[in-house]
């Protein structure tokens, strides 16, 4: 019996120590907005690597993209400084050297590298190009969604709260599609990693109707921390596999590196913040 008394009186002072999710979400919220005003203030380099490979894990086209990123008004603005592609010909790689290459009339891959470039990291609302409705931070997004803190944490040195969400209930798809977990940082309250994956599954009908179907789809972001408490995303991507009116079939991954960050009115370099590790 005494067991059982200082069982619960250990959950119940762990409960207590856990804020609440609502709390902390909400200061991410206002964050977020914050952060996206700042980071119009950056200019940065992006490096973007995509890549299509068959059944047989034989790559069937890749592209490695290098981008200028300056702020706009609005959006950012990406200039091109370096693009390398290939494409798999009858068991032999054929190099080109812009986006948007087809070789053939009905060139699938060639118009899905693309899109995925341009749907994936180039969200032309955002200040970082990536979307905000994959990782529901933001206040609108958030209200599509529900929160449970999971856990109080150490990551790199820094308290952290594991946080998972997932669509409200009867909530429309097309609005709120994912469920994951975000580790966010218990001083800033900015995210520091974000986990998703696709919240429902492609219905049975459609894949044997149509015979379309897509596996493991989801995304991983990852924040760091600069000197002057700037949060920026630094890393982002995701693999999963795409099958597709019965005969076309990929695994598709992207990969997208963020860098090189300076501010447009200073003309020195921005350093990242020390983390112990």
């Amino acid at each position: 019996m005494k067991l059982l008394v200082i069982i619960a009186s250990v959950s119940a002072a762990s409960a207590a120590t856990l804020p609440d999710v609502q709390e902390v979400m909400a200061r991410v919220g206002e964050n977020q907005v914050r952060a996206q005003q700042l980071r119009n203030e950056y200019t940065f380099h992006q490096k973007q690597l995509l890549r299509l490979s068959r059944g047989n894990n034989r790559i069937a086209r890749e592209e490695r993209r290098e981008y200028d990123v300056v702020p706009g008004s609005n959006s950012v603005q990406k200039a091109l400084v370096h693009f390398e592609g290939r494409y798999d010909h009858k068991g032999r790689y054929i190099a080109y050297d812009r986006p948007g290459y087809e070789y053939k009339d009905m060139d699938i891959d060639g118009d899905l590298i693309n899109d995925l470039s341009e749907d994936m990291t180039a969200d032309r609302h955002s200040r970082d190009g990536i979307g905000c409705d994959l990782f529901p931070l933001t206040p609108r997004e958030q209200r599509k969604y529900d929160f449970k803190l999971v856990a109080v944490e150490s990551f790199h040195g820094r308290d952290v709260y594991r946080v998972s969400f997932e669509p409200k209930p009867h909530q429309d798809f097309d609005d709120a599609a994912w469920k994951g977990e975000a580790l966010i940082d218990a001083a800033e309250y900015q995210p520091v990693t974000v986990h998703t994956s696709l919240a429902i599954r492609i219905p049975l009908a459609v894949k044997t109707l149509l015979g379309t179907n897509i596996k493991g789809l989801g995304f991983t972001v990852s924040y760091q921390r600069f000197e002057d408490g700037v949060w920026f995303p630094v890393s982002y991507g995701g693999e999963f596999e795409l099958r597709a009116v019965f005969f076309y079939m990929r695994k598709i991954s992207i990969s997208m590196v963020n860098d090189k960050f300076r501010r447009t009115h200073v003309d020195t370099s921005v350093k990242y913040a020390t983390m112990e590790r």
